[in-house]
């Protein structure tokens, strides 16, 4: 049967096929590329935490108080010669710890660098009074106030240099209370603050662990402080406050941290906006792309948490743990342990941390939301293939082959149905012309042609409905996952970043960078354009070419034109994600080209290759 619109079975397959990719492409685009939409919060809330912030009420009575002192513009070199510090060599990290208020504030990735090509190490924590402070600790608090706060000086009693096997004690004697601080660093990032505490007075003593990371300045600065080019992908990669009560994962960006908006994960023990509560178990932090500093109070005891704003101007952000309270007896000594991770999310990493009892660790990695039950099970598999093949530029071409072997029948099914379409395309235009002025004569030709041909021209369209959802999971997978960072494979720097080829620079041959060429004005987004997409775009452009063309000018139009749009738009992806794309098309044209000789079809290679033949032949006279 005929549309309303006459058109047939065969433009709509087409038409279908067009629409899907450009829904495709636009749904991609507004949910990566502009970021998503903030969905609308609960009015009423939103004005009490507006009140809230507006009234300067932290929730936190002075616990840990904060200067209100201008910005600070010292550099983090400056900043360090002014206080004593303990410094620390560990297996993969390096820094020092400030011996007033035993703060983290000093911390550097060993095997990680700021950028690519660079042998400087990536600087995660920074004193408070450097720009962009970022800085971690574990105080305890009294019922009469601070007991060892940020202001207290710790000595040290035992150790010598804090690495992986040795750890180091300080100790503060203070109101008749003795602490003793075992601190300790794992082979990875995660610090121990052991404590001992002795009552050496004659009344019992109630105390409060209270533990805090402070972040300071505007948040898309101290993020290009610590990983040049990250706040450019706040929409491809959850980046703020991050963490786990009573099962609840909690999430909130740094957008809506400045805006004072609820955080997302409600769980039924929040009591009000910016705080939570957990029975036990459980962690908070905050995050960047890679990179994350979170607090892990000790798991089998009660914690509440909060997020503040502090500072004069709101432009300090915290997030704290406040654990349940300590009696120590006269003469009594008590040990709690909480710990700090401050260090790279790395896959490998988070997964072993939460084998070890910290719950759901792994999902600082922002695995996504639909895409979440691909993306993890893809990394699992591209992780497994990397250590097997030594390379994630092979483990992600093997990946291809993996995914598209289960998909062979559906696929040899789609081939099958585009061969017969494209061997019909003759008799379809001879049925068009003979019945052009009887729509509805023609319609039931068409319908006769198919049943008697066994031809289905929707089935070439299935295997869209498997390839875009692992689109969406792969961009996810390649983009937020650290171990693709400043990893290469070929000509490719950076699998997490563009093809740093470009026609502009003759693909690598000319002393300039394929960023400089795309920044040029207008005829940057032509030249600026790598190997990988073009690559990308000839294949698509082959794999149509063995389809069976539109008979719709229109229709036809827009197919031509979609290996020429998408070239453009995979020239900005990373070249991760457009290899998987290339090598996929690879395979497919090769399967369909397959398909295609078996059915009998002539493709558009056999068509050339015959006119060069007889171009070549001499004239008979």
């Amino acid at each position: 049967m005929m549309n309303q619109n006459g058109m047939e079975p065969q433009d709509q397959r087409n038409f279908i096929i067009a629409m899907v990719l450009m829904i495709a492409f636009v749904f991609f685009y507004q949910t990566y590329v502009t970021g998503p939409s903030a969905k609308r919060a609960n009015l009423e809330r939103e004005q009490a935490i507006a009140a809230q912030l507006e009234a300067g009420d932290t929730g936190v009575p002075g616990d840990i108080p904060l200067a209100t002192a201008p910005p600070p513009t010292q550099t983090v070199e400056q900043a360090l010669v002014q206080s004593e510090r303990l410094d620390f060599n560990a297996d993969r990290v390096d820094g020092s710890i400030r011996l007033t208020g035993a703060i983290l504030d000093d911390l550097s990735l060993k095997d990680h660098y700021k950028q690519l090509g660079s042998d400087e190490e990536l600087r995660l924590l920074r004193p408070s009074s450097a720009e962009h402070g970022f800085y971690t600790s574990w105080f305890w608090l009294g019922s009469e106030g601070v007991v060892a706060g940020q202001n207290d000086v710790w000595t040290q009693i035992g150790g010598t240099t804090l690495t992986s096997q040795s750890p180091i004690t300080l100790s503060l004697v203070k109101d008749g209370l003795t602490i003793n601080r075992t601190i300790s660093v794992d082979d990875n990032f995660l610090f121990t603050y052991a404590d001992t505490i002795t009552n050496s007075g004659s009344a019992a003593r109630v105390l409060t662990p209270y533990g805090s990371i402070r972040r300071h300045g505007v948040w898309k600065e101290f993020l290009e402080a610590t990983d040049p080019g990250s706040s450019k992908k706040t929409g491809l990669v959850h980046q703020g406050l991050v963490g786990v009560v009573d099962g609840n994962l909690k999430l909130r960006n740094y957008k809506n941290l400045s805006k004072g908006k609820g955080i997302k994960g409600k769980g039924e023990s929040e009591t009000s906006p910016g705080s939570f509560g957990s029975t036990s178990g459980g962690w908070l932090g905050l995050t960047d792309m890679y990179w994350m500093a979170a607090l892990v109070p000790q798991q089998d005891r009660a914690f509440d948490a909060r997020f503040d704003q502090r500072g004069a101007n709101k432009d300090v952000y915290e997030v704290s743990i406040k654990g349940t309270l300590v009696t120590i007896e006269p003469g009594q000594s008590v040990t709690v342990a909480n710990q700090i991770f401050a260090g790279a999310k790395e896959y490998n990493v988070v997964k072993t941390y939460k084998a070890a009892g910290i719950p759901r660790f792994d999902d600082a990695i922002d695995w996504g939301s639909f895409e979440y039950y691909i993306s993890r099970p893809f990394f699992a598999l591209l992780n497994w293939l990397k250590g097997k093949l030594g390379s994630f530029g092979l483990a992600i071409m093997a990946l291809v082959v993996v995914i598209k072997i289960p998909l062979i029948p559906l696929y040899n099914a789609s081939y099958k149905s585009m061969a017969k379409m494209k061997k019909l395309a003759e008799p379809m235009k001879e049925i068009q012309e003979r019945f052009k002025a009887d729509p509805q004569r023609k319609q039931q030709e068409v319908m006769k042609l198919y049943q008697r041909e066994k031809a289905n021209p929707l089935a070439g369209c299935v295997p869209i409905l498997f390839t875009i959802p692992v689109f969406f999971a792969l961009y996810k997978t390649l983009y937020v996952t650290l171990e693709m960072r400043h990893t290469s494979f070929l000509h490719l720097t950076d699998l997490s970043a563009p093809d740093p080829s470009a026609i502009g620079n003759l693909f690598g041959l000319l002393p300039w960078a394929a960023s400089d060429v795309k920044a040029i004005p207008i005829i940057g987004i032509i030249i600026g354009i790598g190997i990988l997409p073009i690559m990308y775009g000839v294949s698509m452009a082959a794999i149509q070419s063995l389809s069976p063309p539109p008979p719709d000018p229109t229709q036809r139009t827009i197919m031509m034109a979609l290996p020429i749009v998408f070239m453009f738009v995979f020239g900005s992806f990373a070249s991760g994600l457009v290899l998987y794309w290339v090598w996929n098309n690879i395979l497919s044209l090769i399967q369909q080209y397959i398909i295609m000789r078996r059915n009998g079809v002539d493709t558009q290679l056999e068509t050339l290759v015959k006119y060069l033949r007889n171009r070549n032949k001499p004239e008979k006279e």
